[in-house]
């Protein structure tokens, strides 16, 4: 945060034409600050760490107050053209938005580590180019933390994606069965036959809201408790088993999404922009996978001409030897 206000408060004042009295370049005493935190071990971080955030907080907080007063003082400065003019107002108006991040992450490390307060990840702001990030726990043991958003996909049978969502904060995935299975309904007028998640979306009541919407086959493998013997031969049938393999292609989508529809970063800002990527790569995959289904059908229909053409071909060559034997 120290950097990037420090940037644009640079770049305001080339803008200018001339340095910005009472604004001064605190980016590398920041640097140090974080460097030596980095650097605190296990028996040294007790002892010493409250003192250098505690300095570090500092550094960040008169960075702030100090761009706040630069726009300020160049708040009639004006450029030597119209094009000056333009940049100088978007440098304000960046210097601003960031100095308000900044507001917020210095009262959050005051209260997380001077205050020893547990801050609410809904009040937390992980970065300051995405503020809309969230923290995503998973249960992963090589990852057990990520930063950025959930996204909630269900496939076809034919490897369509026929539904997609850009999920706030880090929900769990038992909410989302009965909105999914009433989107469904009303995209296609009726409940899917096969109806295939992961186990995270297990529960007693998903299960029976499935069954009572129509599904033939509810594919839902139980998270823990101990399994009944009607459940254990259920989750063992091979209408279940099917269903399972069929949940598995979503993770070969979500592949092909990430490796070849260019979901897998998003290099737009801002999570309006986020969504429209992830809605982008999802048209995109779509849009593949409805020209390979419709040359798949082509294919299909010329086979039967391409055998009568083989036919008339012989039949018309096997003629003149038929004459020429005579």
């Amino acid at each position: 945060m120290v950097r990037v206000v420090t940037r644009r408060v640079g770049r305001l004042a080339d803008a200018i034409g001339r340095r910005i009295e009472g604004f001064h370049n605190r980016t590398r005493a920041a640097r140090r600050r974080m460097q030596e935190i980095q650097r605190l071990t296990s028996s040294t971080r007790k002892s010493q760490q409250t003192g250098k955030y505690q300095a570090l907080i500092g550094i960040a907080d008169e960075v702030v107050t100090s761009a706040r007063e630069a726009l300020r003082r160049t708040g009639k400065a004006r450029g030597k053209s119209v094009v000056d003019d333009l940049a100088i107002t978007a440098y304000r108006e960046a210097i601003e938005h960031y100095c308000k991040l900044g507001d917020r992450v210095i009262d959050q490390s005051r209260r997380r580590v001077l205050k020893g307060e547990q801050v609410p990840n809904a009040e937390k702001i992980y970065s300051i180019f995405e503020p809309h990030t969230d923290l995503i726990k998973r249960g992963k043991v090589q990852t057990p933390v990520e930063f950025g958003h959930k996204v909630f996909l269900t496939e076809s049978a034919k490897g369509l994606i026929t539904q997609y969502e850009v999920l706030e904060g880090n929900p769990n995935d038992q909410c989302h069965v009965e909105p999914s299975l009433r989107r469904h309904k009303e995209a296609f007028g009726k409940s899917p036959e096969l109806y295939g998640l992961d186990r995270g979306f297990f529960s007693e009541d998903n299960v029976d809201i499935c069954e009572q919407g129509g599904v033939k086959v509810v594919s839902i493998p139980q998270r823990g408790g101990q399994k009944t013997p009607e459940r254990q031969a259920y989750e063992k049938s091979r209408a279940f088993k099917e269903g399972q393999r069929f949940r598995a292609g979503i993770e070969g989508r979500i592949s092909v999404l990430f490796r070849g529809r260019g979901m897998k970063r998003c290099l737009a800002e801002g999570r309006e922009r986020f969504e429209l990527w992830v809605g982008a790569a999802v048209l995109a995959n779509n849009l593949m996978k409805i020209a390979e289904l419709k040359n798949k059908r082509t294919r299909r229909r010329r086979r039967p001409a391409a055998a009568n053409r083989r036919e008339r071909s012989h039949n018309t060559t096997s003629k003149p030897l038929t004459r020429r034997l005579r």
